[in-house]
């Protein structure tokens, strides 16, 4: 049985806008099993930076120890629903990743350090924060080393993020013309399991609005859809994440869920 954890934080995104992302979490929320979901309660208060290069961070590390206290104990896969993308380095650091491989689905790679982030937003340094790299206080520890993380559909890409990204397995969306390939990807890795982790940004912005920074050529949620169950078949889930849904409206909302379901249903 697959739980639901959600976890509307707004904290870690470097949008004027991230308070949407309270407002995805709960449309998304609306369309799951009540009994099998629970929902944070996030603080809304922006939080302080403690002195380091990472915005409102002590509202992250609230978010962080909330997640881990319900994920304790607990072995079945659960798929978190941000809120911004940090709530991924939070579920994984609640976990045993020794045989964890991550299959991370973004418009940006997220692979950013507090010295050389452009917004100090920590969303966009949580992908290095999943290898073990950047601020120790957020940082896995172990991280997941680089052979073990495929990087699908990343098209913004700041310069300083550009050294990282040769470290780890690229795969583009014309990946997803072949269904097998992002099985094969993460079959490479050697891991035992797989972390799914999708912004939904990685989607292409003709079928998908309610993103807070669109980034054309995206992915097709069906290509996605299909490619996450085929994996699934080769690589035990050790759970996986949906996140970055800022709709406009409620309207707007409703407009983009039939595709986030169609995810959902592929790791769920």
């Amino acid at each position: 049985m697959t739980r639901f954890l959600i976890v509307p934080q707004w904290q870690g995104s470097p949008s004027a806008r991230a308070m949407l992302l309270t407002d995805g979490a709960a449309a998304i929320a609306g369309d799951l099993p009540r009994r099998d979901t629970t929902v944070l309660d996030v603080p809304l208060e922006a939080g302080d930076s403690l002195g380091t290069g990472i915005r409102r961070l002590s509202a992250l590390q609230r978010t962080r120890d909330m997640v881990a206290d319900q994920l304790a104990g607990h072995t079945d896969p659960v798929v978190v629903i941000g809120g911004d993308c940090s709530v991924s380095v939070f579920a994984l650091s609640a976990l045993d990743t020794s045989d964890v491989a991550v299959l991370w689905c973004d418009a940006h790679p997220d692979l950013n350090e507090p010295s050389t982030s452009p917004s100090g937003a920590f969303a966009g340094m949580a992908l290095r924060a999943v290898m073990g790299e950047g601020e120790p206080q957020l940082a896995l520890s172990p991280g997941i080393p680089a052979e073990r993380v495929v990087l699908l559909g990343a098209r913004s890409i700041d310069d300083s993020e550009r050294d990282a990204l040769s470290e780890l397995t690229l795969l583009s969306r014309d990946a997803l013309d072949d269904v097998d390939s992002v099985a094969a990807a993460v079959r490479a890795t050697g891991a035992g399991r797989v972390w799914v982790h999708i912004d939904v940004d990685v989607l292409d912005p003709a079928e998908f609005e309610g993103v807070s920074q669109a980034a054309p050529f995206g992915v097709t949620a069906s290509g996605l859809a299909a490619a996450l169950r085929r994996l699934r078949e080769e690589v035990p889930l050790a759970g996986a994440t949906i996140a970055g849904f800022a709709p406009r409206s409620p309207a707007d909302a409703v407009l983009d869920l039939g595709a986030i379901l169609r995810l959902i249903g592929a790791v769920a």
